[in-house]
């Protein structure tokens, strides 16, 4: 008897995850910069230290989502196609990762819902536009960054504001015949999105 009552809690317990289970797509704007540009030759006589702040910029971001209510809380993975541009004073520069953040959220306020959790990032490509110089690779291919927000659903509608940052820079070096610049790849920005479930 207590093993068909065990089998018929786990039963449930299954179908209760699967009702609210939800698959669905989303994409949206990003506004923001990767990090600053600095003067790293510190090899160099007549070496000055500088640095620059990129100017925000709007890219985007596509991609799938799931969500898995547990215990009147929902954890919301995703993975998305990013490309934001950064331009600084002589270049722009390009920058195309794939973003999978794990979301931890809850509903507060009918359709109402706030989220937060970690964002890992693989950058696919960097590389600068309008300039001659040359960008070497990121010095790690995948990074961890956090993002936090807040979401509305209206049927199978949703929206979301999330802002997102870093946990720690990630280095790509730029270099000239003289001089060695650093670049923050690690992008600090604004996310909005639209999704559809399924």
């Amino acid at each position: 008897m207590k093993k068909l009552i065990i089998i018929a809690v786990l039963l449930t317990g299954t179908s209760i995850m699967a009702q609210e289970a939800e698959f669905g797509i989303k994409g949206g704007l990003n506004y923001g910069a990767s990090g600053d540009f600095e003067n790293v030759n510190e090899g160099a006589e007549d070496f000055r230290s500088s640095f620059e702040e990129g100017e925000n910029k709007t890219g985007f971001h596509i991609g799938a989502y799931s969500k898995f209510g547990i215990l009147g809380f929902f954890i919301q993975p995703e993975l998305m196609y990013t490309s934001l541009t950064t331009e600084y004073e002589s270049f722009d520069y390009k920058l195309n990762k794939i973003d999978a953040p794990v979301l931890v959220g809850v509903n507060v306020l009918g359709p109402l819902n706030i989220k937060a959790g970690p964002s890992f990032q693989y950058i696919l490509n960097n590389e600068l536009e309008e300039t001659s110089l040359e960008i070497g690779e990121v010095e790690n291919d995948i990074t961890i960054g956090y993002q936090l927000g807040a979401g509305l659903n209206i049927g199978r509608l949703g929206f979301d504001l999330r802002y997102e940052n870093a946990f720690s820079e990630n280095t790509a070096f730029v270099e000239t015949a003289s001089e060695r610049f650093s670049l923050d790849s690690r992008p600090s920005q604004w996310i909005l999105s639209a999704s559809y479930s399924f």
